[in-house]
C-alpha cells in the first residue's frame, strides 16, 4: 500500500506492507484524510519533535476492513467511520486513571497517540472509532481533529461562565479550526467575533455566520470602541501576533483560550504582570478532545449545524504541495487527500 513518511526530514510516498490489526484493533481502509496545520509542523519540524515521527496524518474516514481479536465489540467489518481524536490520545488509553475518568484520556501515562492516516489502509484502536451516518460525507474527515478541536474549546467557556449571548471573539476564524469554531459558536448562541487577515478570509467568515467580522491591524480598536472588549479570545491563529492580540482584546475577567502552536521559532508568548492583575483574566490552553465529544460533533455535522469548507483535494502524491499552500494560507477552510492510491 502507499503512504506518506518522513525520511531523512523529507517527505516521501512509500509503498509498505499493509498493517495486521493486533488485540482490539481495526484495519481501516482510508477514504479520505484531513491536512492539518500540526501535519505541516511536524513535517518542517516547526516543534522540534519532527525527529521523533515518521508517519504523518492523525483524521480520517474509512471503512473497517478487518478486526483484530477483541475488537468485535467496538465495531463490525463493514462500518463507515471516523478516527482521530485529534492525534492525542485516540490509539490507546486505559480507561481507568484520574485522567481517563474525567475525559482528559491525553493525559493519560498510557496513552497513545494516532499518526499514519495518509496511507491506503491504517490500524486504529477500535474503542476509538466513531460510526458514522450516511448524511456526513467522506469530505467530512477533517472534523477528527480540526471540529472536535474547535469543539473542546469551545465547551471550555461553559466550564468558565462564559455563558452564551456574550461576545466571543475567534482569532484566525477563516483557518481549518476557526471556520468550524465559527458555525459551531454561533449554534451554541455566542455572539461570534471573526478575526483574520486578508478581505476573502473576512468574506468568508461573515459568510459563515459570524456577527462582526474584522481583520487582526483593526481588531484592537474596533473591540474597544464597538464592543468594550470580549468575554473570550480563543485562539485559532498559529502565530504568537494571534496570542498577543487575543490577550489584549479580553474584558476584564475575560477568558483566554489558546488552540494554536505557533512555531518554537516565533519565541515565547509574555505579558506584563501588572497588566495581568488588572485584567484579572483566566489562561488556559485547549487541546482536541475525547470520543463522547467526537460523537457530540458528528451529531452537529449530521444535523447541519457545521460542515468542513474544503478549499483544497487532491491525490496523497500532491502532499507537499498541498503543505506548501497551508503555509502559504493559499485557501480558506480545509485541505483533504481523497485519492490515496496516487
Amino acid at each position: 500500500m502507499k503512504a506518506a513518511r518522513l525520511v531523512d526530514g523529507g517527505l516521501a510516498i512509500l509503498d509498505v506492507p499493509v498493517p495486521e490489526p493486533g488485540y482490539e484493533e481495526a484495519l481501516v481502509r482510508i477514504s479520505s484524510s484531513g491536512v492539518c496545520h500540526s501535519d505541516l509542523h511536524l513535517a518542517r519540524g516547526d516543534w522540534g519533535v519532527g525527529g521523533e515521527i515518521d508517519a504523518l496524518g492523525h483524521e480520517a474516514v474509512g471503512v473497517v476492513e478487518a478486526l483484530g481479536p477483541g475488537a468485535d465489540r467496538y465495531t463490525q467489518v463493514g462500518d463507515r467511520v471516523i478516527l482521530g481524536l485529534g492525534g492525542t490520545g485516540g490509539g490507546y488509553w486505559c480507561g481507568a486513571c484520574e485522567w481517563c475518568l474525567q475525559g482528559e484520556q491525553r493525559h493519560c501515562a498510557q496513552s497513545q497517540g494516532i499518526m499514519g492516516t495518509f496511507s491506503e489502509q491504517f490500524c486504529v484502536w477500535a474503542k476509538s472509532l466513531v460510526k458514522l451516518p450516511d448524511s456526513v460525507g467522506d469530505e467530512q474527515a477533517p472534523l477528527a481533529c480540526g471540529g472536535l478541536t474547535a469543539y473542546g474549546a469551545l465547551k471550555k467557556l461553559f466550564r468558565h461562565n462564559v455563558t452564551p449571548g456574550q461576545w466571543v471573539a475567534l482569532v484566525g476564524a477563516a483557518g481549518g479550526l476557526g471556520h468550524y469554531a465559527v458555525q459551531m459558536a454561533k449554534a451554541l448562541g455566542y455572539k461570534v467575533l471573526g478575526v483574520d487577515i486578508g478581505a476573502e478570509r473576512l468574506s468568508f467568515v461573515e459568510a459563515l455566520g459570524a456577527d462582526m467580522v474584522v481583520s487582526a491591524e483593526d481588531a484592537a480598536k474596533t473591540v474597544a470602541s464597538e464592543i468594550g472588549g470580549v468575554s473570550a479570545s480563543i485562539i485559532f491563529s498559529a502565530q504568537m501576533a494571534g496570542f498577543k492580540l487575543g490577550f489584549k482584546i479580553l474584558r476584564p475577567k475575560g477568558l483566554f483560550v489558546a488552540v494554536g502552536l505557533p512555531p518554537l521559532s516565533e519565541g515565547k508568548f509574555e505579558f506584563n504582570p501588572f497588566h495581568f492583575f488588572a485584567l484579572d483574566a483566566t489562561v488556559i490552553y485547549s487541546a482536541v478532545g475525547n470520543v463522547q465529544d467526537m460523537r457530540e460533533v458528528v451529531g452537529m455535522a449530521a444535523s447541519g449545524q457545521v460542515t468542513t469548507h474544503i478549499g483544497r483535494t487532491g491525490a496523497l502524491s500532491e502532499l507537499e504541495t498541498i503543505f506548501d499552500e497551508l503555509g502559504a494560507g493559499k485557501y480558506v477552510g480545509r485541505a483533504i487527500v481523497d485519492d490515496m492510491a496516487n
